[in-house]
């Protein structure tokens, strides 16, 4: 699951990095609170980095956002949403 989220973390970065090498501008953020969520129990790895990830980027964008777990029948529960 780590390898999938630096995976996830390095497309959504590189994507990022190709769109304002464009010269295309973003679309605006959401002035809601985003939710992050994830497929992992509470107190894990994946929900440790997930938590450090949301603060970073409520820091750098101005937008609160939200860890939400959501574990069970082996991450398909969370995935679906």
């Amino acid at each position: 699951m780590k390898l999938a989220l630096r995976a996830l973390l390095v497309a959504a970065l590189g994507s990022a990095a190709m769109a304002s090498a464009q010269g295309v501008e973003p679309p605006p953020l959401p002035r809601k609170p985003v939710t992050l969520i994830v497929p992992q129990a509470a107190g894990g790895a994946n929900d440790a980095i997930a938590r450090i990830l949301a603060q970073k980027l409520a820091e750098q964008t101005g937008i609160q956002w939200i860890v939400d777990n959501r574990p069970g029948a082996g991450g398909n529960i969370g995935t679906a949403l």
